[in-house]
This record gives C-alpha cells, structure tokens and sequence, in this order.
C-alpha cells in the first residue's frame, strides 16, 4: 500500500498562532475586566466620613436642623456602630422637636455603649419632653454617676426640675435643685447652648427675667439659628412688657421654622394684649393653618374673633376647641377637656357660652355654662362670664315671652 508523503511542519505559521493566543489570553485576562460595561456607571470613591460630620455641624450652625438630622442618619448608616454619632443625632433631634426620635437614638447610643453619661443625659432630656419624668429623673441621675462634672447633664436636670415645678411635682424643694443644677451648668459647661438655655429658664421661672433675658442672649449667641432660643427670649421679654421684641423673636423663631404654629400663637397674644384683635387674628388664623387639627389654636383664634365681633366667626372656632369636630381636608379635632388646669382653656369655655348666649343658641350656651360652673366653680372669672351667659339666655326667652325649660348639667 502506498503511503502518502507528510508534509512538512511551517514553524512559521506556528509561530504565529502561539503570538495570537498568548495575546488572546492577556485581553481576556488583563485589559478586558478593565473596560467600563456599557450603560454601566462608573463607581464613585467613598465619602470620608468626617466629611458628612463638618457638613451636619456646618447645617446645625446655620439652623438648617432637618437638614442636619439627615446628614447625621446617612453617616451612621456608613458607620452604624459609633455611639457617638447616635449622640450627636439625638442632640440635634432635641432642639427639632423631636424628642421621641431623640430618645430611640440616645437608647441606640447606650446599646454600643451602656455608660455613656451623655447618651443617658440625652436620654433624660427627650423623656423630660415627653412628660415622663421619673424615667427622666433616673436617667439624668445615671448620667451624672457616670460624669459628676457633665455640665449639659446639669443643665437638662435643671430644666427637668423647673417642669417639675411648673406641674407641681417633684419634692418639695424642687425649685432650690433646679437653681443649684443651672448654676451647676453654666459653671461647668459655659459654651454651650444647653447651660445658658437652662438657667435662663430657671431665672424666668423665679421670676428674674432681666438676668434670664441676658441668659438667652447668651445661648443665641452660641448659636442664632436655634428657634426654640428665640421663642424663649420672645416670652421673656413680653412679659417684661418689652412687646416689640417680643414680637421680633417671635418673627425670627417663625422665619427658622415656618411649620411651627407656636410662633403665630405667641404673636397673636401679644396683639390680643395690645387691643389691635385685627391684626392679632391674623396671626391666630396663621397658627391654626401651621397646625389645623389643634383645638387649643382653634380655641385661641376664636377668643380673638370673638373681641373683634366677628362672633359667627368666633362660635364656629370655639365649637371646635370645645366640642372637636374634623377639618376642611377630614382630619380629627380632639375637644379640650375643662378641667381647670389651664386658664385659656378655661378662657375658650367661658367665651364659647358667651358667644353662643349672644346669638341667642341658648340651647347651646345653657350646657356649657353649666359644665363652667360644675367643673371650675372655683374661678371667679368664668363663673362670672358663665352667670353673665346663664342671664342673657334667660333674658332673651324672657323678652320671647318663653319660659327657660330646665336643662341637665351634662356636658355638651
């Protein structure tokens, strides 16, 4: 059998197939997984985190509080297990108003760092906003165990105690242990906000309102953009009689804060104060948008509609304060109670049976009148307007040639 002839090998061919597979092989293992996939973004360098702790700092110096609480929750989403972020985010959320969140985040900082004396100052602080107490005693007690020279923790015991105080609780010499506390923080911590914060409270609440003025002075000046130190101020120098400040406080306090009711609410008092209720019901009506499911607001702007004569008006508000009822858009009115534990309160029951008694609702007014005098028997001021309403009910049916129908003392 004839065998067929081999050809010979062309090594130059070979040669060249091995080039193109080595080549081959360094795009696929070298420069194609350095190509960018299309539609792909490219990858950003990760942010220093002390980059987003300036800028919150920078945001809290300017006001800019919702901004900074922002800052501060993307950071500890980066570095979740640092207490002291969590410190920091709770202080901000205080001076916010928002002292629920400030209280999960201080509770958070003690989970990584259970004698952290600021975390349980902080802590006690949001309890205190809250209306609890004695958890915010025994926190603020804890705190001070841990720090004795924790200046901040004085000054938030301080302002514990002065509410305290003011709700007639706490031991009997409640008021000398809030003064000894604000003392106790200025000395220790004098550059912070809290300190001055917290003995100009306790100076208002003894009555020492040029010292408190001078006080919160001297916490705006640490920072000017805090609007809870300018409502604060505002109040001081109205009832020093000082009204134009008061006013311009009120205005800052509303201009850092535009969403807080409070701000109208002290404005529309002051002109209430001065007899200009025109210009006081606007700031009412302002306050009761800021926040329309309040009673007490509706209650306030109600009282001045009523002194401006504009008592349909009046009657629809103070309806609302006393008996609840729903907003324009369906939201829930929750009634005031009377209980005699706050005179303006007080003040919008009284006026609402004097409104109703003027239109001749005396259905109405009857009712009302008679849960004044039942449940504040005591104030002479709304016993008189409630006798005062009771009579012109009666004149009224009198001048009817009616006869007023005995009526239950139940509340309407």
């Amino acid at each position: 059998m004839r065998q067929r002839r081999r050809r010979p090998v062309n090594w130059f061919m070979v040669t060249v197939l091995l080039i193109l597979i080595a080549f081959s092989t360094y795009l696929s293992a070298v420069v194609v997984p350095t190509i960018p996939q299309p539609f792909t973004p490219s990858p950003t360098p990760t942010r220093n985190p002390e980059s987003y702790l300036t800028e919150a700092q920078t945001l809290f110096d300017q006001g800019k509080l919702l901004q900074a609480i922002a800052v501060y929750e993307e950071v500890i989403r980066l570095t979740p297990n640092d207490a002291g972020l969590y410190v920091a985010l709770a202080r901000v959320q205080l001076f916010a108003g928002q002292p629920a969140e400030a209280l999960q985040n201080a509770e958070r900082a003690l989970l990584l760092e259970r004698d952290n004396s600021m975390a349980h100052a902080l802590r006690g602080a949001a309890l205190t906003q809250l209306g609890d107490y004695l958890m915010a005693e025994n926190a603020l007690q804890r705190a001070l165990e841990l720090e004795p020279n924790n200046g901040i923790a004085h000054a938030l015991y301080a302002e514990l105690l002065g509410n305290m105080y003011l709700n007639n609780s706490g031991p009997f010499n409640v008021l000398d242990l809030a003064i000894e506390q604000s003392r106790l923080g200025v000395q220790l911590a004098p550059s912070s906000i809290e300190a001055h914060r917290a003995r100009g409270f306790i100076l208002e609440l003894t009555a020492n309102y040029e010292v408190a003025i001078q006080e919160y002075q001297q916490a705006i000046a640490i920072n000017s953009n805090i609007p809870e130190l300018h409502l604060a101020l505002g109040r001081t120098y109205r009832v020093t009689g000082v009204l134009d400040k008061a006013v311009e406080e009120y205005t800052l306090a509303n201009t850092l804060n535009p969403s807080d009711p409070r701000p109208d609410l002290y404005t529309s008092r002051v002109y209430f104060y001065t007899g200009d209720y025109g210009k006081a019901a606007q700031y009412a009506e302002q306050a009761v948008n800021d926040d329309p499911t309040d009673a007490y607001l509706r209650g306030n702007w109600g009282v001045i509609l009523y002194h401006n004569l504009q008592w349909p008006n009046a009657v629809t508000q103070l309806g609302l304060a006393v008996n609840g009822g729903t907003t324009e858009d369906g939201r829930t009115i929750v009634p005031l109670v009377l209980d005699g534990s706050d005179g303006r309160v007080t003040e919008y029951f009284f006026t609402y049976a004097l409104v109703l008694a003027r239109l001749n609702r005396c259905s109405e007014a009857l009712p009302v009148a008679q849960l004044i005098l039942t449940a504040v028997p005591t104030d002479d001021i709304a016993v008189y307007n409630a006798q005062f309403a009771l009579s012109l009910c009666e004149q009224s049916l009198q001048s009817s040639g009616n006869q007023p129908s005995p009526t239950s003392g139940t509340s309407p």
